[in-house]
């Protein structure tokens, strides 16, 4: 993958690209200090990959992207965590906070290898070069390192999903479990079961989804289904069906 790095801090391109050393099918091909030098670059080497910093002189790299009639996949690199949500919604790969930690970018890494994979095969299978037709975008599936911006009314948190243990329906609203915070999200647990990791968050009920990692103890339950007990609470009540497949899912 040919990558251009965006950024106005000469220090934050050269760390990156130090970074990016360690991903040997990552080459950087080059660098932009604003807007207006990236699109030159865009049209030149028609990267891959954009790593794309937000607050820039001139033009933000949110506005970067909207001047742009096609753009490459983007994974934003900021010190500022307030934009994740707006990020997410133009269909960036990931968003990273500076400083960069290297299994943060392994992780970003890992979905552009995807994304990149997936649009090679619908190429050799419709004999079609370069990128398919264009379609709804596929949700981008979060990992358990991923930091995710949640807003409640006046209270905002920038959290990561490993340290949400539980999701849960709450009227016409999704519950959030994460410390001792209890925040609502107008989210269904549909859409939010197509965005993470099934390795990780398992879908227990019609009303709730885990975290595995944050199970404690699991004990049988009604009618061959089982109750799981979570680090911090609650105790939550496996279906039948569920249980099967949770049997099933993590038996040797």
């Amino acid at each position: 993958m040919n990558a251009l790095l965006v950024d106005d801090s000469r220090l934050a391109r050269t760390e990156l690209r130090h970074l990016l050393q360690a991903f040997p099918e990552v080459t950087v091909v080059g660098e932009a200090r604003h807007a207006e030098e990236a699109r030159e670059k865009l049209r030149e080497l028609q990267p891959d990959l954009l790593f794309l910093d937000i607050h820039m002189p001139g033009e933000t790299g949110f506005e970067l992207l909207a001047s742009l009639d096609v753009a490459p996949r983007v994974i934003f690199t900021t010190a500022y965590d307030e934009y994740a949500l707006r990020a997410f919604e133009v269909n960036a790969l990931d968003y990273l906070l500076k400083p960069i930690q290297e299994n943060r970018l392994a992780a970003a890494l890992a979905k552009a290898r995807l994304k990149q994979t997936t649009a090679a095969a619908v190429a050799a299978e419709t004999g079609v070069a370069g990128p398919p037709p264009p379609e709804e975008p596929a949700p981008t599936l979060l990992t358990e390192h991923d930091q995710v911006f949640v807003k409640d009314g006046e209270r905002c948190w920038f959290v990561r999903l490993s340290d949400i243990r539980l999701f849960e329906i709450n009227g016409s609203y999704t519950q959030i479990y994460f410390e001792q915070n209890r925040p609502l999200i107008p989210r269904t647990l549909q859409h939010l079961e197509q965005r993470l990791d099934p390795r990780v968050f398992f879908r227990a009920n019609r009303q709730q989804i885990i975290n595995l990692k944050w199970v404690e103890g699991i004990e049988p339950w009604f009618s061959n289904s089982l109750k799981i007990r979570l680090r911090g609470g609650p105790e939550v009540e496996v279906s039948r069906q569920q249980s099967v497949r949770f049997r099933e899912m993590l038996s040797l």
